[in-house]
Order: structure tokens, then C-alpha cells, then sequence
């Protein structure tokens, strides 16, 4: 894992070093002023040519300015949720500065304003922030699929065919979790009824009351409701009915996205943190009991027994590339023709992709 180094001392170092190279033993006393951390001096580096300074000092510079040349602090902005989970690893070093937020709007002016590097959102608000900045984003990897579940006590609902004759309990009117719900049922031909609620905890409410019912929560409020009750289960899992009907496309919940500007500026940064969010991802899923507990510490959920048994359920992942693009982009789609203000009135373009070299 990369470490973040301050490039004023590397700076006066090399400085230091490259005047003992050129000057040999010369006495320093009374004759040499101190080395100033100033943009002259951070310059002298780059002034420096090789007709005078011998190779030892050479290699050094070079060294020097290849080790500083991303040595920046990235700051991450992430929501207390399922897509902080694969950050946790992270967190326990001081290679990043994180700020976790509980709902998106908090974390988008601080990407706006440039006081975020690098943030984990929703699918759709990644698209929204697009449009918005003109480009001014571009998305890096996407680090969770879906985390929605049809829960009932009903064990006879064994496909999607099963729900035209229940009523489905959700959140989410108007927004991703109806959408998502309606494009799996018209996808398998079902006409259901369905009745929306203002929150998660009231289609809890529903489902313990009534055990029968038949209710679509997102993580970890699905096994929430299950550890309250020991008659439900999960009866379908939508992200693997969502690729039922398209086997290159994926029911996407985060993602993660980069300033234009900062990926422009530090790509070597952005690189390695990639690398580190994949690596800190499947370090979640290997070690759930730990990360349970992390999640307890870091405020996601207060309970280690729920976030232990919700972590396999939250489908944690670190997918890059042209795979990110065709799953990405075909959810996108999904989305804008159910409504296109939901993804900020437009698809993004080409650009909004970023597809590593």
C-alpha cells in the first residue's frame, strides 16, 4: 500500500544531498543559509540538469520527484451504509482522510467544491453529478451490487412468477428500488400489486405483524427483520433475478467516483487507490467477524451480531474497467427510460466511463 509522504522534506532532502554531492567535505559553518520550503526551493529540483550535478545525485533527484509526483492525500467521502463497508480496511491506516456522510446530498457540494477527491454514491446520483458539472466526475469502479430482497414467512414464493398473487411492501416511490421492482416483474411478465412506504422500519413493521406478507428491504434492514423473526426468510434475491433477465448487465448500487480535474492531476493516486479499495473489499468479505465490529466503530450499524449475519448479503465488490462500463451502463439505461430525471436527465457520455490504460 502506498504511503503518503511530505514532499516539502523529500523537497529540502534532495536539496540537501545534491549540495553535499557538489560541494564534497567544504565546510557549511558561518558560509551556507538553511534551506527554505518555498516554491524556489520545491523548483530547484526540477532546474537541476545533469551537466551539473554528478549520477549518484542524478538518480536521486529522479527518484525523488517520481516518489512525490502523487504523494498527495487523497480525501474520501463515503455514506453510512453498505458501500462504506469495503472501505473499512482502508480506514486503518493514514494513507486517506475519509469523511462518511448518511445521506448523498451531504457529500455532493463537498465534490463540487473540490473539498472531496474521491466519493462513493449511488449509481444514479453518480449520472445526476455528471450532468450537473458537465462532465465533471468520472466513475472508477463500482463497489456494490444490489441489496435488495423479497423477505416473507411465505416459503411457497420461490420465483418471481409467485408474486402476482401478493402485495409487495417497499420504500422507495418514485426513485431506484421502484424501478428496479417494476423492471423484474415486467421482465418475467407479472403484474403485482404494490404498496409503498416512507420507510424501511414500516415495511419491518408490516412483515412482523403479518409474516405471510411479502415485503422487498434493502441491507442490512432485511436481516434486521429476519433476526426479529424467526418465520421470515429471504424468499428472492433481486440482484440475481435482476441478471436473470440480462446476464451482462447488473442491479448496481454504488459506485465510485473521481473529480476530473484530480484524476487529471494525480493518476498514479488514483491508481493506487484503486488497488487498495480492492484489496480492502475482499478483505471485508474474508473477514466478517472483524468487519462487523469495524462497522460498529465506525457508526455504519450498532449492532455486530446484525452486521456480521447482513455482510455476505451486501454484495461488496471493486468491479473496474470495460466490465464496470457494460454493467454500469445497461443498469443506467434501466433507469433513464423509467425516468430520465433519474439519472440526471441524460446518459452520461463515453467520458464518464474511466477505463485505465
Amino acid at each position: 500500500m502506498k504511503k503518503k509522504i511530505n514532499k516539502k522534506v523529500l523537497v529540502a532532502g534532495a536539496i540537501g544531498l545534491l549540495m553535499c554531492a557538489c560541494t564534497g567535505n567544504a565546510s557549511t559553518e558561518g558560509t551556507q543559509a538553511p534551506v527554505q520550503e518555498t516554491e524556489t526551493a520545491q523548483q530547484a529540483v526540477t532546474d537541476v540538469t545533469t551537466e551539473t550535478i554528478p549520477t549518484e545525485a542524478t538518480e536521486t533527484v529522479e527518484a525523488v520527484a517520481e516518489i512525490t509526483e502523487d504523494s498527495v492525500m487523497v480525501r474520501i467521502g463515503s455514506l453510512k451504509g453498505p458501500t462504506s463497508i469495503g472501505l473499512l480496511e482502508m480506514m486503518q491506516t493514514a494513507d486517506y482522510e475519509f469523511t462518511m456522510e448518511t445521506q448523498a446530498d451531504a457529500l455532493l457540494p463537498k465534490m463540487i467544491s473540490g473539498d472531496l477527491d474521491i466519493a462513493l454514491v449511488p449509481a444514479n446520483v453518480a449520472s445526476v453529478l455528471y450532468n450537473k458539472t458537465q462532465g465533471g466526475v468520472e466513475v472508477i469502479d463500482i463497489n456494490t451490487l444490489g441489496v435488495l430482497y423479497m423477505v416473507s414467512g411465505d416459503a411457497s414464493i420461490e420465483s418471481v412468477a409467485d408474486l402476482a398473487d401478493h402485495t409487495i411492501y417497499t420504500t422507495g416511490k418514485g426513485t431506484t428500488p421502484e424501478f428496479v421492482l417494476q423492471h423484474i416483474l415486467d421482465g418475467n411478465g407479472v403484474v403485482a400489486e404494490v404498496e409503498y412506504k416512507s420507510e424501511a422500519t414500516e415495511v419491518a413493521a408490516v412483515l412482523a405483524e403479518d409474516p405471510s406478507a411479502v415485503g422487498m428491504l434493502p441491507q442490512p434492514f432485511a436481516t434486521v427483520a429476519l433476526k426479529k423473526n424467526d418465520s421470515l426468510q429471504i424468499v428472492l434475491d433481486m440482484t440475481a433475478e435482476w441478471e436473470a433477465l440480462d446476464a451482462d448487465s447488473a442491479l448496481v448500487t454504488g459506485v465510485t467516483i473521481v473529480r476530473k480535474d484530480f484524476l487529471e492531476q494525480h493518476p498514479q493516486a488514483v491508481a493506487d487507490f484503486l488497488a487498495d479499495h480492492e484489496n480492502s473489499s475482499a478483505y471485508a468479505k474474508e473477514n466478517i467477524a472483524e468487519t462487523a465490529n469495524r462497522m460498529v466503530a465506525a457508526g455504519i450499524l450498532e449492532n455486530a451480531a446484525v452486521a456480521e449475519a447482513a455482510i455476505p448479503y451486501c454484495n461488496l465488490t471493486c468491479i473496474t474497467g470495460e466490465e464496470m462500463k457494460a454493467k454500469l451502463s445497461s443498469y443506467l439505461e434501466v433507469l433513464f427510460a423509467a425516468d430520465p430525471a433519474s439519472v440526471g436527465g441524460a446518459l452520461p457520455e463515453e467520458a464518464f466511463y474511466y477505463i485505465a490504460e
